[in-house]
């Protein structure tokens, strides 16, 4: 049976993506070696983890400003390493509140100076982006999360600032073409659309770094990793080369714009699906809904075990929605087939006319 994986995250990769990291762990480029097994500091890795570095800094058509790093502890270390690097015990930063991840971002971020949280949608329950807020001019920083991932919203424009944007991307990049240089900071876990769970992307803009009056151990310093190569440590091989391979595929199918173009049909065709339905409750306010993650409630809560079983039968997996909202989730990123939507939105349909 055919499977349709709609998970979250780790999620769905290419197959050829796939195909070739299998066959890396048996041989890696006619080696005679694994990708498992090559020293990080050869030649071999250092031209994958290159590679992986300049294909970012063409999707996001980047300066020397900007620099790229591949690290470890995920998007969650992030929501520490951000302040502990750029906000200093005295000063302010401003957090926008749209969701799990950005709640726990803000708490962390308390931990090293101050936060004003400019943007709730928290009266809500994070069904909505906030579009009116003002951003204080001294902050030193505004961080949102681009997508929600559990919520189901997305920022469709970026914040207006003059102070610089950080961003937290794990569950939308490299899913469309924007003006990535107007971020100061960008991190995102690659287990969404990027690649394996283990390894984080950081973006930043070196012009940031070293202006706090705070001692950084090396592991957490941005300018440690920068002057190592993202090779300060042992790093996730693996994980980057899957990453590499993933950046290569998104080139080879027509880059940024071609993904964003897949996006919109893909979520279009659910989205109407679900609204077409009496049966499916939508959650998010139309004009925000995510491109890469829908959440939906059945209106007869009784019947979504039967719909999760008929889920299960038709070999689609990842449905159940996130244990803090409930409800149902459809993840739907770079690397999901169109077949696999239309055969979901089959058998919605199917669905709301046998318990209609």
């Amino acid at each position: 049976m055919q499977k349709h994986n709609f998970n979250s995250g780790p999620s769905v990769l290419p197959q050829e993506v796939l195909t070739q990291s299998a066959e890396a762990i048996l041989n890696f480029n006619n080696l005679g070696l694994s990708i498992l097994e090559i020293g990080h500091r050869t030649s071999w890795f250092v031209d994958v983890i290159e590679e992986a570095k300049l294909l970012v800094k063409e999707f996001m058509q980047l300066g020397e400003d900007h620099e790229v790093l591949f690290l470890q502890g995920g998007a969650t270390t992030q929501f520490m390493q951000v302040p502990l690097n750029l906000l200093g015990d005295t000063e302010t930063a401003a957090y926008c509140d749209n969701g799990i991840w950005g709640s726990k971002a803000i708490k962390e971020a308390k931990l090293f100076g101050n936060v004003n949280v400019v943007a709730s949608s928290k009266d809500k329950k994070h069904s909505y982006i906030p579009k009116e807020f003002t951003v204080p001019t001294d902050a030193k920083y505004l961080h949102y999360t681009t997508n929600n991932t559990v919520e189901g919203t997305e920022w469709h424009t970026i914040p207006d600032t003059t102070v610089p944007l950080v961003a937290d991307m794990s569950s939308d990049i490299f899913s469309r073409p924007m003006d990535f240089n107007r971020f100061g900071l960008i991190y995102a876990g690659a287990q969404k659309n990027m690649g394996a769970a283990g390894v984080t992307l950081v973006v930043v803009k070196k012009s940031l770094l070293g202006t706090i009056n705070r001692k950084i151990s090396p592991i957490l310093d941005y300018q440690s990793h920068i002057e190592a190569n993202s090779l300060l440590n042992t790093p996730p091989v693996f994980a980057i080369y899957v990453a590499m391979l993933t950046l290569r595929w998104i080139k080879k199918e027509g880059g940024l714009a071609e993904m964003e173009k897949r996006a919109k049909v893909r979520a279009n065709l659910f989205y109407n699906t679900l609204d077409s339905l009496p049966l499916f409750t939508p959650i998010v306010a139309k004009e925000d809904r995510s491109l890469m993650n829908a959440t939906f409630f059945l209106k007869d809560e009784a019947l979504e075990t039967a719909f999760l079983d008929e889920c299960k039968q038709n070999g689609m997996v990842g449905i159940k929605g996130h244990r803090s909202v409930g409800g149902l989730r459809v993840s739907m990123y770079n690397a999901m087939p169109l077949s696999s939507v239309e055969a979901l939105c089959s058998l919605m349909q199917y669905f709301a006319i046998s318990h209609g």
